[in-house]
């Protein structure tokens, strides 16, 4: 562990977060996105996203937020996404230090298997921030997208002196609809909670322009990275877990092979418990 690969402007980092985000200068990066393990047990390769209690979930989740917010430069912005009944504590603890735009609900299809005794959840929650909420990036014109008023009904505006169509584009709402990556997708890698490239397209290209610097200290997959190498950004990705810094560095073609084996996609495999507790090794 704690090994950095690095290919034009574009670094995978092998270790633990709160280790290496201390090595990343203050005020460098540009755009972070968030995708922190959620405390409700999944497997991660051979590691467990499950803590002791939520205080102690909680405590390790704010000593890393703390630091990320020391690495965006003061027009920076960040986006953290965590499980529902985890972000009313992000909430309340980022509000203090970031000015929070929007609360933003990623919505997608059902798996087909769904809570009996309760509503099941069908979204996760995304917080939208920034340092300074008069000087920051939003590229409004890169992510329209169809205002079906005006592009289907073709509605004309007559409030205005002179009438108008509708507007056929608009800045989508905080409502965001994605299809979860599934197997058999040519996206899909073996994770079990692969973030879409639609989903990162849309904030990479909202939140930073050519050349900016991303961060993301849970990479996974190393789907905003891979997004950011596509649209000509600069990336930094941190993982704990061997298995997806594989896939990291297959996916930004920063190697080809690690010890002598090639990278090659894999295919989906069940993930299997070796350890108890990811807390315990982060």
């Amino acid at each position: 562990m704690d090994k950095i690969y690095c290919k034009n402007e574009h670094t995978v980092i092998w270790g633990d977060v709160l280790e290496q985000l201390n090595n990343i200068p203050d005020e460098t990066v540009d755009l972070i996105f968030i995708d922190p393990p959620y405390n409700i047990g999944k497997m991660f390769s051979t590691l467990k996203d499950s803590w002791k209690s939520d205080k102690e979930y909680l405590n390790w989740c704010y000593s890393w937020i703390d630091i990320c917010i020391r690495k965006l430069k003061s027009n920076g912005s960040m986006y953290i996404m965590t499980s529902t009944q985890f972000m009313p504590y992000f909430d309340l603890y980022i509000r203090k230090q970031l000015h929070i735009l929007s609360r933003i609900v990623w919505e997608y299809d059902s798996s087909g298997v769904q809570a009996k005794k309760y509503y099941g959840s069908l979204y996760e929650p995304i917080l939208y921030c920034v340092k300074d909420k008069n000087n920051y990036t939003f590229n409004s014109n890169d992510i329209l997208v169809e205002a079906k008023t005006g592009s289907q009904r073709k509605l004309i505006d007559y409030r205005k002196p002179i009438p108008t169509p509708y507007n056929t584009e608009k800045v989508p709402g905080n409502v965001w609809h994605f299809n979860r990556v599934r197997f058999r997708m040519s996206e899909y890698e073996n994770h079990p909670t692969q973030k879409p490239i639609a989903l990162l397209d849309r904030i990479i290209k909202a939140s930073s322009n050519v050349g900016d610097l991303i961060l993301d200290p849970f990479a996974g997959t190393f789907t905003t990275s891979f997004v950011a190498q596509n649209l000509g950004r600069k990336s930094i990705g941190i993982e704990i877990a061997a298995d997806y810094v594989k896939i990291g560095l297959r996916r930004l073609g920063i190697c080809d092979e690690v010890d002598g084996i090639p990278l090659l996609k894999e295919k989906w495999q069940k993930q299997v418990a070796t350890k108890s507790n990811i807390g315990g090794v982060l």
